[in-house]
């Protein structure tokens, strides 16, 4: 049990970890042309765009009840 004590990581190591991640983060960032990101913009934008026009409103549809929608505009 001892052995494992030495790979859970620490406060230090956390900090390392996000240090190591945004040095790869800003590698990537700089060796990325435009043509690359004009891609991925619009590879999110497929993405999200369903989710806007579906899943959002069906969520809302679900959490939210008709009938209190008739009765709150039925109050206006």
């Amino acid at each position: 049990m001892n052995n494992r004590r030495q790979y859970t990581p620490g406060p230090a190591s956390a900090i390392q970890c996000c240090e190591f991640w945004s040095s790869r983060v800003d590698a990537l960032d700089r060796h990325l042309s435009a043509n690359t990101w004009a891609l991925a913009a619009v590879s999110v934008v497929l993405i999200a765009y369903p989710i806007a026009r579906i899943a959002i409103p069906a969520i809302l549809h679900g959490i939210v009840l008709p009938d209190v929608v008739r009765t709150v505009l039925s109050l206006i």
